[in-house]
């Protein structure tokens, strides 16, 4: 198991609460998706993609999971319908979260983001 630091961009918490508010279990789930992404590392949960296509000036890689276990969704296992957008910086072993929604709101990430805190670092 390897020690992983988990921060955020302003964005993402202020997307998970409100999120939490329609998805009750969303905390709790989100906590346990840290739990075993910590175990997991440096390789990624199953589900898990790497965004391709951002741009030769974002050299840390992004990832997208599309299957997040989620209690609110029973019987439907890892294909909750969340999608969360992370950057994983290796040699610091630190998780960065850059966006959660639900794939019934919004169809894609959001690149601008993505370049907004990742481009040229």
């Amino acid at each position: 198991m390897t020690d992983v630091e988990f921060e955020a961009v302003p964005e993402f918490p202020k997307e998970l609460e409100k999120l939490s508010k329609k998805y009750k279990s969303l905390n709790g789930d989100f906590g346990n998706f840290k739990k075993v992404l910590t175990k997991t590392m440096p390789n990624h949960v199953s589900g898990t993609v790497r965004i391709s296509g951002l741009g030769e000036n974002v050299k840390i890689p992004i990832y997208k999971v599309k299957h997040f276990r989620s209690i609110d969704f029973k019987g439907r296992g890892s294909r909750s319908g969340f999608r969360i957008i992370y950057a994983h910086i290796q040699n610091s072993e630190k998780v960065i979260f850059i966006e959660i929604y639900h794939k019934n709101s919004k169809t894609n990430h959001d690149e601008r983001r993505i370049k907004k805190y990742f481009e040229d670092i």
